[in-house]
């Protein structure tokens, strides 16, 4: 990617911002081909005067964001970024001030993101790390013990850093990845509740059904009915 005659590597993770007037390009390899999300958004900054009023100022030209980093944690960036794509597209109800609403949440969680790698760059590299072995992992029960052993960090405290930089706690987050892949193998429509449970490592297939009721408001074959039979 060169932004404003500057190159930046593309890879997995990566954020960039591009302001308004300036120029950029993609320089695309064939054999490793990319896929990657973009949003475009303009901006007000509004400003309480000293006469108690408030005043508008339109176009603001650039925010505070480095023109390309990357993001650790960039799970949770994202599902958010994917979630702001479906509703713009879909176009439901109310799709134009949901969109507002979810790239606000975009930009607080980016914000987020930057003040931790700023201030603890090595834990968030860890905390990636376990995020990494997690999805590797997703068939499988893996154990805090097993996680903090991976990065030389005591459970307490990988528990604590963990959910202060995720906003998750270890095995909420785990089984939120889980839910997240069986939904989409019931959507596939070609394993039955029991076999998706198996597949994810949850030998109990009513334990595995709360988790997801739990998590998602609805039994695993209701939200299949839910969003196959809808269509």
């Amino acid at each position: 990617m060169v932004i404003g005659g500057k190159r930046y590597p593309i890879k997995k993770g990566m954020l960039f911002y591009i302001p308004p007037g300036i120029q950029q390009t993609i320089e695309q390899r064939t054999q490793t081909p990319v896929h990657f999300m973009t949003v475009h958004f303009s901006a007000s900054r509004i400003i309480l005067g000293s006469d108690g009023k408030w005043n508008c100022q339109e176009n603001i030209q650039t925010l505070k964001q480095p023109l390309a980093q990357e993001i650790t944690d960039y799970i949770a960036v994202k599902e958010l970024f994917e979630k702001l794509l479906d509703t713009w597209n879909v176009k439901g109800p109310s799709y134009e001030f949901i969109a507002v609403t979810l790239l606000r949440q975009l930009l607080i969680l980016i914000s987020q993101n930057n003040k931790i790698q700023s201030k603890n760059y090595a834990i968030s590299v860890k905390i990636g790390k376990i995020i990494e072995y997690m999805r590797e992992n997703i068939n499988r029960k893996v154990t805090l013990e097993e996680l903090s052993g991976i990065v030389g960090l005591s459970t307490f405290y990988l528990s604590k850093t963990f959910k202060d930089t995720t906003g998750y706690p270890i095995i909420m987050y785990f089984n939120k990845m889980k839910i997240d892949k069986a939904k989409e193998l019931l959507i596939e429509g070609n394993k039955k509740v029991k076999e998706v449970a198996y597949e994810l490592g949850y030998t109990n297939e009513f334990y595995f059904s709360r988790i997801f009721k739990r998590m998602e408001g609805l039994s695993p074959t209701e939200f299949y009915n839910k969003n196959v039979y809808d269509f």
